[in-house]
């Protein structure tokens, strides 16, 4: 958090370390970690303000003495959870605080949420929920920041919100009480994404399809709204995997974009060849325990090893690693911390996992792609025994569109493949594929049309076709929800045939069935069929004509009802 007005976005070399030179890549390295970076965008920012008003939550023997640290320093206010008969109390004489300093509530908790600034807490009273701050009891305003000691943490995001404090154990909370002090102010943070809810696969007609950044994001910032999601930007901390697992490329990150990360990149990458390095290794890292490390590890790694800082790992997807080796890189490795978000190693090893089965596909080594943990070393020996296939460099510009920064990428890498195949199976879940439709159960209906978020399906116009674009699939689920007939399974492959890939190709066809009375085509021969086979035995379609008047356009139906009667007061008997 900083006060600037807004922030220049980018990865950045890891300049200011001591890396070894006695090599010509050790040469080329400095050379290129002291090139210009190229622009940065900026990004906007995002402000909290906190006057400091602090609330404990926990039993009374808990609380006592993060109280006593604080009073005098903060406004506290102690929400004791022992004792609570389910109304809201303030065992504090009339109402005031104890010794004007500390005040104490006895409540049931309901709910805590919000983030610097702006906790809300709700309170279970006779039942049901009232809000208890907001409210009367603290003059109408929030707390700023919540100390959090109940046995189970009342907010359980794998990543809590800012100036939320659930410490686990003692020398946590010592921690968290030298922190809160400082927690008053004006604090501003980058605004970490972007979002366009045009592209978004995530719901369409009340239906869900992709849900790929819900469970990837670990700060619980997203939340869904049935058609589209809405992101938080207080509650989100950058952790990038929500970008990262998008399959659209509806929610991006800023900090930096993706043009302005693979340009810097495709210029550091240059920079070491023009000054005599060969097989370069771009080692991704972030700037808090990343550095660390490199600071200590750095000088006995290989010296074509390039190490870049980002903002987080789980930001930087399939679309950089797969440009980064277009453009020249030997080796991707990612260096993750041991303080990683579960939510955030998870993505990240279903998206190398789709990576690396596309590199493979073309019959390039797994190790042009490295997951490096913090606890783990031997991936530093496996460096200088990996394969380094002649690929030649890519010339492309990077754009902010990651489906084009991939599809760029594979090209390339296909061209030079020692593997050419058309197709191969991806991992469940990846973002591209095909559809199997079953050409018996379908009726052309075109629901899966409708709700379709990225145009991968299409009808025929006056025809009753069914056109699917497979490169413009991402997997999302929401033809097959929407499917009556459960007529369609996805089939994540990768497809490498970049004319097949772009083109419509039918994928279900009819014969148009003509009205009987018009000779107008308004349905399929399918659709019609199974109406005369649903509706044979029904009481109203026994006489012929009410049968007809069901393969008749809805103009010549409508006629056809009111002609002499048409039937249509007569369904029993003869009259």
């Amino acid at each position: 958090m900083n006060g600037s007005e807004d922030i220049a976005a980018g990865a950045e070399p890891s300049v200011g370390l001591d890396l070894p030179q006695t090599t010509p890549n050790g040469i080329a390295r400095r050379a290129a970690l002291a090139s210009p970076a190229g622009e940065r965008r900026p990004t906007s920012l995002v402000a909290y303000k906190s006057a400091g008003s602090v609330l404990i939550i926990g039993d009374a023997q808990a609380t006592a003495a993060a109280a006593d640290r604080l009073k005098g320093r903060l406004p506290v206010t102690v929400l004791l959870t022992d004792g609570a008969d389910g109304d809201v109390a303030d065992p504090t004489e009339g109402g005031t605080r104890a010794g004007n300093e500390v005040r104490s509530i006895q409540a049931r908790i309901a709910s805590v949420d919000g983030h610097l600034g702006a906790f809300g807490v709700k309170a279970l009273v006779k039942g049901e929920e009232v809000d208890l701050a907001p409210s009367l009891i603290t003059a109408h305003k929030p707390f700023d920041i919540v100390l959090d000691l109940d046995r189970t943490p009342w907010i359980r995001s794998e990543v809590r919100p800012p100036g939320y404090f659930a410490p686990a154990d003692s020398d946590a909370l010592e921690q968290a009480l030298e922190e809160i002090p400082e927690m008053v102010g004006e604090f501003e943070k980058p605004r970490y994404f972007n979002y366009d809810a045009s592209i978004c696969a995530h719901g369409n007609s009340g239906l869900i399809g992709c849900t790929r950044c819900l469970e990837a994001c670990p700060t619980d910032a997203i939340r869904s709204l049935k058609d589209a999601i809405e992101v938080d930007p207080y509650l989100c901390q950058g952790g990038g995997s929500c970008a990262t697992a998008c399959p659209t490329g509806a929610i991006t990150y800023a900090f930096p974009r993706a043009a302005d990360l693979l340009d810097g990149l495709r210029r550091l990458l240059g920079a070491y060849r023009d000054a005599g390095g060969q097989s370069p290794v771009v080692l991704f890292h972030d700037g808090e325990a990343g550095r660390a490390w490199l600071e200590t590890s750095g000088p006995g790694l290989p010296e074509n090893v390039i190490p870049v800082e980002v903002e987080e790992i789980g930001s930087v997807g399939m679309d950089a690693w797969l440009s980064l080796i277009a453009y020249g890189a030997r080796q991707v490795v990612l260096w993750c911390p041991a303080s990683m978000p579960r939510a955030v190693s998870g993505e990240l090893d279903h998206q190398v996992g789709v990576a690396r089965t596309i590199l493979e596909g073309m019959g390039y080594p797994d190790t042009l792609l490295l997951r490096a943990d913090e606890s783990e070393t031997g991936w530093i020996d496996a460096l200088s025994r990996s394969e380094t296939p002649d690929i030649p460099v890519a010339g492309f510009a990077a754009v902010d569109e990651k489906r084009t920064n991939i599809r760029a990428a594979v090209d390339h890498l296909y061209e030079s493949a020692d593997e050419r195949p058309k197709s191969i199976p991806l991992p469940a879940g990846a973002p591209f594929g095909e559809l199997a439709i079953d050409k018996k159960a379908c009726t052309l209906c075109m629901a899966c049309v409708s709700v379709c978020p990225a145009s991968a399906l299409n009808d025929g116009g006056e025809e009753p076709k069914l056109k699917f674009i497979e490169w413009n699939c991402v997997q999302c689920g929401l033809c097959e929800t929407a499917c009556p007939e459960d007529a369609i399974t996805r089939l994540p492959r990768f497809l490498f045939d970049a004319e097949q890939r772009r083109a419509a190709r039918v994928i279900n066809e009819d014969a148009p069935f003509h009205c009987v009375s018009c000779g107008k085509a308004f349905a399929t021969t399918r659709v019609i069929q199974r109406m005369r086979d649903k509706l044979k035995d029904h009481w109203m379609f026994q006489k012929p004509e009410a049968v007809r008047r069901m393969e008749m356009c809805e103009d010549c139906r409508v006629k056809d009802m009111f002609k002499d009667g048409g039937g249509l007061l007569d369904v029993h008997g003869d009259s």
